[in-house]
């Protein structure tokens, strides 16, 4: 289930992260369901993680929330 846009990414990732961390999140999350799709057992759960690891390269988790690396 690609995500056609940023208003379509599940609730969790909305409401943390800021607007160009949820682009990140859904070309990674997109492109790896494109690649993954021979594992329909794992999938989903797959892409989300690829989809986190790709916001965790270019966005760092701080007390105020998350901020683009330096």
């Amino acid at each position: 289930m690609p995500y056609r846009t940023n208003h379509d990414l599940p609730p969790p990732v909305r409401h943390v992260l800021p607007a160009h961390a949820q682009d990140i999140y859904r070309a990674a999350f997109n492109n790896a369901w494109e690649r993954y799709g021979d594992d329909l057992a794992h999938r989903e759960e797959r892409c989300h993680r690829i989809a986190w690891a790709a916001v965790k390269r270019a966005y760092r988790k701080t007390e105020e929330g998350w901020q683009p690396n330096r």
